[in-house]
């Protein structure tokens, strides 16, 4: 495998995709299936912003629960 795929799948690692992910991104770079490969990375992508989403949303709770504790103080 080429320099450039095994950057890829570190990227991916790094980008915080499971290893399940990284591992199906290997065996479609080894079966030369790009076009399938762009839509696997598509769909990692859409998992880590739902994740994102998710953890905006926690932390707009806690932004609100602060809120709340400040007027305990008043």
């Amino acid at each position: 495998m080429s320099e450039q795929f095994e950057n890829l799948l570190v990227g991916m690692a790094d980008a915080g995709c499971t290893e399940e992910a990284v591992e199906g991104a290997r065996r479609l770079i080894e079966a030369g299936r790009f076009e399938e490969l762009n839509r696997h990375l598509k769909r990692c992508r859409t998992i880590l912003l739902d994740r994102m989403h998710e953890s905006q949303k926690r932390v707009d709770c806690m932004d609100y629960l602060i809120r709340q504790t400040e007027t305990f103080q008043k």
